[in-house]
């Protein structure tokens, strides 16, 4: 166990109360967050923990600090605090480069921006590559950054249409026969691409650009024969397909055309006996060039901070033991 003493300089008495939080709850957070323990008396803090953590932690409260001109919310410090492990992994001897510039969207959300080193990497393997995947637990951004990456492309006119493609694999539910054409019965299952689209463009230029076939819906199944040319192609809860299914959507590619594969590999609904194309394509395709792999973990996960807490059980839940 390590022991850092820092003095919060210059001090302010308005921004040592938004750092702490009504009760402390801020600090206690951060505690929860790297497992340290803080103390303070006004301006001096002493965290104790183990070495790393409690570095990072004393580097988190400067921060916080600096910016604590105004009240900071929970999401504020979650946020705050998934950035900085992230770039505290990122940053280890071995991790990929972050150091470029924040790629800038044109999506009608301007505030639009990584919130992890994670994201930050996906989003440069995206704009670099004409394959990426994106494999980690719910939280971590994938599937609405894959969207304002297709959304970026469309504006820019790199891409001549977005293309939606989802299994429609249900999630340990039988839903029965679903009526209507084939749009609304896929419907249930693209529901957070749609999500995503409404965020980033209005709500009527989505609608004109289905009409107009822009954008474009196409279930897993009906992909084969097809081949895509200058479009942006996101295959979302790729966990879900067989590896015949993955091999079938990857060789649609065409020339101009960026694709991106989106899943979590510990929410496969399909049969226990069969294999997840997700996982098989992690294991043959690492070394293809042109192909890139985001890999989040639950350290990036920026929804309530009680999701990271989810994910974070039931990984070690699941660990065999020893």
């Amino acid at each position: 166990m390590t022991t850092l003493e820092l003095d919060l300089q210059p001090v302010n008495n308005h921004r040592l109360a938004n750092l702490c939080g009504v009760l402390d709850e801020n600090l206690k957070q951060i505690e929860r967050t790297l497992a340290v323990s803080i103390r303070r008396r006004g301006e001096h803090f002493s965290v104790e923990g183990e070495k790393d953590k409690t570095v990072l932690a004393a580097e988190i409260l400067q921060t916080f600090y600096r910016n604590a001109r105004d009240n900071l919310s929970a999401e504020d410090i979650h946020m705050g605090l998934v950035q900085a492990l992230g770039q505290a992994v990122m940053g280890s001897p071995g991790s990929a480069n972050t150091d470029s510039a924040e790629p800038q969207l044109r999506t009608r959300r301007p505030d639009l921006k990584s919130r992890s080193a994670r994201q930050l990497q996906y989003l440069q393997q995206i704009q670099s590559h004409v394959i990426t995947f994106g494999v980690g637990p719910a939280g971590t951004g994938k599937t609405y950054l894959a969207v304002a990456s297709a959304v970026d492309a469309l504006e820019r006119e790199e891409v001549k249409r977005i293309v939606l493609v989802r299994p429609a694999v249900e999630a340990g539910e039988k839903l029965g026969f679903l009526p209507g054409d084939l749009n609304q019965k896929v419907d249930p299952y693209l529901r957070p691409l749609y999500d995503a689209l409404y965020d980033l463009m209005s709500y009527e230029r989505v609608g004109r650009l289905f009409e107009r076939g822009i954008i474009e819906v196409a279930p897993l199944a009906f992909m084969r024969g097809r081949t895509l040319n200058h479009s942006f192609t996101i295959l979302d809860e790729a966990q879900n397909t067989t590896p015949e299914q993955m091999k079938m959507f990857l060789t649609r590619i065409g020339f101009g055309t960026k694709a991106v594969v989106t899943g979590d590999v510990t929410q496969i609904d399909l049969h226990h006996t069969q294999k997840s194309g997700l996982i098989d394509a992690r294991n043959v395709l690492q070394r293809v060039e042109g192909i890139a792999f985001t890999i989040f973990q639950a350290e990036d996960v920026v929804r309530h901070p009680l999701v990271q807490q989810i994910v974070n059980a039931y990984e070690q839940h699941s660990r065999p033991l020893e």
